[in-house]
This record gives structure tokens, sequence and C-alpha cells, in this order.
């Protein structure tokens, strides 16, 4: 005969299986429209201010303790209670709770009634939603799960101290406790179900809250994303209540266990199939989260940015104020090399400062270049400068081996440097590629001692004329190009030294370049015997080709072994190159076509042959006479001597060269010039340089790697 005891411990055992049917159920039909209304319509916030933050931190620290301390007394471990990692001020936590205890206690009986009389779990939700109707919804979830942690704190610390404490054993004598350490296995599965879901509902709780401190000055609750999640978090907050239900269900549920709800499974499987309904909306929410902290920053990198603008284009009283605002505020010391001793940022004020912008991939040469011109006639009061490098990297790509590559450039910059990339304000970089132009070619923005941008970028004057070009301004550059011509001194500059002698005694210089070894050999012997045939001094010096450092190098060699002409080394190529590029960005950014200057037509020409595979020649003498032509032209007219010889005899080299360079039709050619981005803009039209009919313009994607 069934005593009264089995008959009320086989009805609880019925009612938890009618509470499962219910959930299944549920879990289906809870996310429609007429849910959410249901939903909605439980919400009547006062206004009140619940400080979550504290609270949550108990309810942490309380559940975090419990989940590892469940295997631990399912494997038989003795009572042991560990002290709680307080991170919390015990006053705060007081001040609080004081007002919300009462709440809270009324939450923990409705929840022991709903679970104990069987209700379904949607009902209890639904209760406990009225009962928070003034709350916030982050309140509402913060204290519900605080009724939670008073219960199932209280449910293991009985179970854990049973074996060692006598209340606690007499307490789970009368609830029937102890079966839980002799069904420990059978249990298991349960109790890893519920650890899921109570740590799934946590991390739930903890988004909720951290939508609701979000700053209001950088993201809006009525745009996306944040609106998106605040219209999710109602449904949000039903789950995580629903869910203290289901696992407070569970707690009651073992109470005076009965061996058929020992050994059911279906507990087990609708608290999994609700710990991944919580953290698929844990995950859903963390989504939008990122998206809103993605917004913060823009909106915070914008505001810098505009701060930063206002500042560099409002007069100021010296530069110093610009130089701090370049770097994050935590960041107060420049790296001074080459002592590499930590300065104050002051020790830049009114001073004429270049920043010099690059990427870790700045070259030795435009770093040797750069130092001659840094240590040279610099010293004088006059050309008082100095620089500061302002290394641009990605953030998201930094490891040891960029480390090393920025501590190794560092090293060898004599100038000011950044004490670490990251120093520099995300907002300042901002400005740096958008405003001043930065991509991947280095650029030097001159400041004035006031801290006015005197130039953009102030490199391509001071490859052109070096220090002469101080104070490196735009007003400057435009004086200087206003007295230049297309000269073989602005062609060279002082890369040749013994082009002075070569003037002076009247000879033709010739620069040649390519790196077809055939080619040079045959151009250069074929021009070596137009000069001796006609009795005049010739120099001839290979500058190799642009982009092309190892081929070139092996060229040389061969160039210098055979005596075939003079030839530059790298430092020199590479000046070479960079000072036509400079030539031509100047003049771009000073609004030059070449429908109306000439020194730019003679420079976009002498890139288009550089641009090609094969070689080309020009020609000067000492009175600034020039002719210029591709290889295959240059090296036709030279073995073709016998047919101009005479006109050159009354007319002089270079004008018959060019009489007869005129003559030879061109109909199939390929010109190209490549042209690396730079803030100085690419020209939107070209003329080719054979035939002068404008270029078709393609978008290429190098890597060199030699």
């Amino acid at each position: 005969m069934a005593t009264p005891i089995s008959l009320l411990l086989s009805s609880l055992a019925s009612k938890s299986q009618q509470l499962a049917r219910n959930e299944r159920q549920m879990l289906a039909a809870s996310d429609d429209g007429a849910m959410m209304k249901l939903i909605q319509s439980t919400h009547a916030p006062d206004g009140r201010f619940v400080d979550v933050k504290p609270i949550l931190q108990v309810i942490v620290n309380v559940l975090h303790h419990t989940i590892p301390n469940i295997d631990h007394t399912m494997n038989g471990g003795t009572g042991h209670i560990d002290a709680l990692d307080d991170r919390t001020n015990s006053s705060a936590i007081d001040g609080a709770l004081d007002a919300l205890a009462y709440i809270v206690h009324k939450i923990c009986c409705e929840v022991s009634c709903k679970c104990s009389g069987g209700a379904d779990a949607h009902a209890a939700t639904m209760g406990i939603l009225n009962m928070l109707s003034s709350y916030s919804w982050d309140a509402k979830v913060v204290l519900t799960l605080a009724a939670f942690a008073v219960n199932f704190g209280e449910f293991w610390l009985i179970v854990q101290l049973c074996t060692s404490n006598s209340l606690a054993k007499s307490v789970a004598l009368l609830k029937q406790l102890p079966d839980i350490l002799e069904h420990s296995q059978t249990l298991k599965p349960r109790f890893d179900a519920l650890n899921k879901l109570i740590n799934a509902m946590i991390d739930v709780t903890k988004c909720i809250v951290e939508f609701t401190e979000l700053p209001s000055e950088f993201i809006s609750i009525d745009v996306p994303p944040l609106s998106i999640a605040m219209a999710h978090i109602p449904t949000a907050t039903y789950w995580i209540i629903w869910s203290v239900v289901a696992c407070a269900a569970q707690i009651t549920g073992l109470v005076g266990m009965r061996h058929e709800f020992i050994t059911s499974t279906s507990e087990a499987w609708e608290l999994s199939s609700l710990a991944h309904k919580v953290s698929g909306i844990h995950e859903y929410l963390q989504s939008l989260l990122r998206l809103c902290y993605q917004r913060i920053d823009e909106e915070k990198l914008m505001e810098a940015f505009e701060d930063f603008k206002r500042t560099i284009e409002t007069p100021q009283t010296d530069n110093l104020k610009i130089l701090l605002k370049i770097f994050r505020k935590e960041e107060t010391y420049y790296l001074l090399n080459p002592d590499k001793t930590k300065v104050l940022n002051d020790v830049l004020r009114r001073k004429h400062v270049l920043l010099l912008i690059s990427d870790l991939d700045i070259s030795q040469e435009e770093i040797r270049v750069l130092e001659a011109l840094y240590k040279g006639e610099r010293v004088s009061s006059e050309l008082n400068y100095e620089i500061l490098w302002l290394p641009i990297v990605d953030r998201s790509t930094w490891d040891d081996g960029y480390e090393q590559k920025f501590l190794s450039l560092q090293s060898i910059m004599p100038w000011y440097t950044v004490n670490h990339p990251f120093a520099i304000e995300p907002a300042v970089i901002k400005y740096i590629m958008e405003v001043w132009g930065f991509v991947k070619k280095p650029i030097a923005v001159t400041l004035d001692p006031k801290g006015k941008v005197l130039c953009p970028n102030a490199l391509n004057m001071m490859w052109i004329w070096g220090n002469s070009a101080f104070p490196f301004s735009s007003e400057k550059e435009e004086s200087f190009w206003k007295a230049e011509a297309w000269t073989l001194e602005l062609l060279v500059d002082r890369l040749e030294p013994n082009l002075p002698t070569w003037v002076s005694q009247q000879k033709v210089v010739c620069f040649y370049g390519g790196v077809q070894m055939e080619w040079i050999e045959s151009f250069t012997t074929a021009t070596k015997g137009v000069a001796k045939a006609l009795y005049i001094g010739l120099e001839m010096v290979y500058i190799g080709k642009n982009n092309a450092k190892e081929r070139v190098k092996k060229i040389t060699g061969l160039i210098k072994e055979k005596q075939l002409s003079h030839a530059w080394e790298d430092d020199n190529l590479w000046f070479f190159w960079n000072r036509l590029e400079s030539m031509l960005y100047s003049k771009i950014q000073h609004g030059k076509t070449i429908e109306n200057d000439a020194i730019k037509q003679e420079v976009m020409t002498m890139l288009a042959y550089d641009g090609s595979e094969n070689g080309w020649a020009v020609f000067f003498t000492g009175s600034d006479e020039m002719v210029r032509a591709n290889g295959d032209k240059v090296l036709s007219s030279m073995e073709s001597f016998d047919e101009w010889e005479k006109l050159a005899k009354q007319m002089g080299f270079i004008p018959a060269l060019r009489k007869q360079l005129e003559g030879i039709t061109d109909d199939h050619h390929c010109t190209r010039l490549i042209l690396p981005e730079n803030s100085g803009g690419i020209p939107e039209r070209v003329q080719c340089a054979e035939c002068g009919r404008p270029m078709e313009m393609y978008f290429m994607y190098r890597c060199c790697v030699e």
C-alpha cells in the first residue's frame, strides 16, 4: 500500500514530467510576434535606478564557486567551502541590495512555489515578469538571477556540508538529499547540462548589462546596431527567467527523489536544449555588442580626427600642442637617436619639424640619402630643422618579426623616432592617410615652429634641391620650379662627380638604361664607334632600371668587367629614379600638366622608358643640347651611322641624331609608364613618349622581391 510520502513523491515526479512537456511546447512558440507583445505588456518601468553591477558580481561569485563544487561533490568529495574571490566593495553591495532584499526574497518564494506546485515554466516566467514590471530589463534579469543564486547556493551548501556538519546533515535528511551522493553517476548528465545552462545564463545577463552601459554620446539607442539589440533584450530576458525556473524545477525535483525521476533522461535533454538556445541568444547579442563597440570606436575615432583637424588648422603659438596630439595620451616620450635616450615632447618645441611618415618597408637607400641631408648643411642656424619618424603599421598583424624590424630601422635613424608605432594616435593615422595622402611611399610633412603645415610632402623638393629648399614650404617649391629648365644638371644633380669636368671638356655625355645585356653591349659598342668617327669626346654612364636592384647589380658588374662604360652604384641609382618620380609628383602637386610644362613631359618620358624592358638613352652636351630615344631607335640609328654621318659632320652630333631619329617611323610600340601610388596623386592624362597619343590607364599591383 502506498504511503502518503510515496504518493507525494510520485506526484512531484509526475508534475516534473508535465513541466518538461510544457517546456517543449513553449520552446517552439516563444519568439513569435504575439509572444513579444505579451512580454512587452509586462514592462512598465517607473524610472527607478538599480545598480546591477555589484549585485551581478556577487551572483557570479556564488554560481562560479558552486559549479566547480558540483563535480567535486558528485565525485564523493568532502564538504569544503572555498573563500569567495571578493572583487567587489562590500559597502557597494550592501547599498545596492539594501532596498532589493525583499524583492529578491519574493522572487525566491515565487519560483519555489511555482515549481513545487507544478506550474508550467511559461506561467512562472510571466508571473515573475509581472512582479518586476516596474524595473528595467537589466534589473529584471539580475534580480531573478540573484534569487536563483540564493536558492541554488543554499542547496549546494547543504549538499557539501551534510557529511561534516550535523545541522546540514539533519536538513539534508529532511529534504532526502543524501541520495544525491548515492546516485551521483546517474545524475551527472543532468548536472552537466545544468552547469552549461547556468554559464549561458550568466553570459547573456552580462551581455544585457553591458548594453545598458554603452556611452550614449557615441551610440544612439534609436540607431542600429544598438536599436536591434534593445529590441531583442526583452526576449533574452524572458529566456533567462525561463531558464531560472527550469533550473529551480530541477532542484525542487531532487527533493525526495524516486528512482523513476533519477533515471529519467528527459530532464537532461530539456536542460541541454535550453542551454543551446540561451547560448545562441548570447552569440547573437555578443555579435551585436561587437558591432556596437565598433560603432563607438568609429565615433571616437571621428571625434578625435575632427579634433586633430581643428587643432592643425587653427593658428597656434607654437607646435607643441600639435605634437602632443599626434601621440596617445599615455605616451609622453620620444626616443632620441643615436643616443637612444628618452626626451620629453618639448624638445621639438618651436623648431622646424619634418614628420617622416613611412611603413616598415622604407628603404636603406632612402634613410642614407636623408641622413646625408640631415647631417650636412643643416647644422647652420638657417637650416635648423629636426626629423621625427612616424611609422605607420597594421596593428592587427603585428608580431615579433615586425617588432624586430621596427627596432632595426629605429637603430639606424639619426633623428627622433617614436618609442613604438602603437604610440601614434589612431585618429592621427587616419588624418595622415586621408588628408596628407600617405599610402605606401614615404612622405615628410613640414611643420614650422608655430605648427603650421608648410608642405604635405617635402621629400619631393628635398630629393630635387636638397637643403636649399628649406624651410620646405610649397611656396619655396613653386619658386624653385619657376627658375628651373630641363638641363643636364637638373637630371643628374650631383650624382656624377665627373660631370663638371666632362662639360668643361665639351664632351657628349650619354646616360642609358635597361636590363638586356645584349642590347647594352651592342649599343655601347656602336655609339663609341660613332664618336670615334666624328672625333668627339664621349662619356657613357649606365643608370640601370628602377626597382630591379639585383638584375642591375649583376649587369653593372658585367659592364665594369668588360669596360663598356661608367656605371653607378646602388644609392646613386635609387636616388636618380626617386628624384625623377619626385619631380613628377611635385609638378602634379602644383597642378602642372604635360601641355603647359616641358619638364614634366621630359620626366614622364624618362619614366616611360624605364617602364619598358627595352633599353633607352639620352644624350647631352655642355650647351644643354639634348636628344633621347628608346633602345630600338637609338641602336638602329647608331648602327646605320653611315646614313647620317655627313649630316652629323655638318650640324653636329646631337642635332643630326635628332633628325635621324625623327625619320624613323615606329608603327608598332608599347610604352608603359609605371608610377607608385603617392600623396601627390596620379596624373589623369598621360601622352605616349613615342607618338604623343593619350595613354590608357590600368591598375597594376606588384610585389617585386629580388
